[in-house]
């Protein structure tokens, strides 16, 4: 059973977080690290994490277009080398308003947390000269941005800009980790538009409650940001058979014309077809 629909100014938000910071990867998906220099000037090992910030637009059954929804979306990643070898995403956390948990419940089996949105829609206007993005749930993430020169900010280079962007984006699955089991999505990755971005994070404090990095460290500057003002949904409304991990592991802590907090409840994940 297939859903569609077209995702709207998807706004990355990029870090790359000290190696030590996080807790561990589920096995046997492990971090895909790096070295580098942080803000500080201070060399070390990093992983990197993504906020990603952006509006479902006209989701539906595909044998019934004529019901729709549209909501905006916020979720939390990290990225991975699973046990093939492949790169991947490990999701934190899905955000959505909460008019529409029930019916994505429902439809998806997601259980979800919420929040209050206040998104921008900069696809409308592109020659804007700043966008404001905040997703309120107590705590706040919230984000200023303009057009910029797309260079990369602190943490490991990743090569040009058109590979920053591959790196965060070209990974064909991604998985959520639920009552001990691994669940996989499967992804696909079509050519989209991309607009390099300067943004400051003006309100972090959602993404300590939703990620506590250890010893209580604050989240560092921004590595990088970029956004796609559209990008093809389409995604699978069926299981993929589990993944067990082992016993007493800890839980773990979503080309320039290319383009889930630990989930509280028991959640079943679709596979899926994204370009996310």
């Amino acid at each position: 059973m297939k859903m569609r629909s077209l995702v709207i100014d998807a706004l990355y938000l990029n870090w790359a977080l000290p190696a030590g910071s996080v807790p561990p990867a589920p096995p046997p998906l492990r971090y895909q690290e790096r070295q580098g220099v942080d803000e500080h000037g201070t060399e070390g090992r990093f992983v990197f994490a993504s906020a990603l910030l952006f509006r479902n637009r006209g989701v539906h059954f595909r044998n019934a277009p004529f019901l729709r929804l549209s909501y905006p979306q916020l979720n939390l990643r990290l990225y991975v080398v699973d046990g093939d070898g492949v790169p991947s995403v490990l999701f934190r956390d899905m955000m959505l308003p909460r008019w529409v948990q029930p019916a994505v419940a429902l439809a998806a089996r997601h259980p979800v947390s919420t929040a209050r949105f206040d998104f921008p829609e900069p696809s409308l206007d592109p020659g804007g000269e700043s966008w404001r993005w905040v997703v309120d749930q107590g705590k706040r993430l919230e984000v200023v941005a303009r057009r910029g020169s797309g260079l990369p900010g602190a943490g490991p280079s990743l090569g040009s800009w058109d590979d920053t962007v591959r790196f965060f984006r070209e990974r064909p699955r991604g998985y959520v980790e639920t009552g001990g089991k691994l669940h996989r999505i499967e992804t696909e990755h079509p050519r989209v538009t991309v607009w390099p971005l300067t943004a400051e994070v003006t309100d972090g404090s959602l993404l300590a409650e939703l990620l506590p990095l250890a010893g209580g460290a604050g989240w560092p500057a921004l590595h990088s940001a970029w956004l796609c003002p559209e990008i093809p949904f389409v995604f699978d409304l069926h299981l993929v058979p589990r993944l067990e991990l082992e016993t007493a592991l800890p839980t773990p802590a979503a080309s320039t014309r290319s383009c889930a907090r630990s989930m509280r409840r028991p959640a079943r994940w679709p596979t899926g077809r994204a370009a996310l």
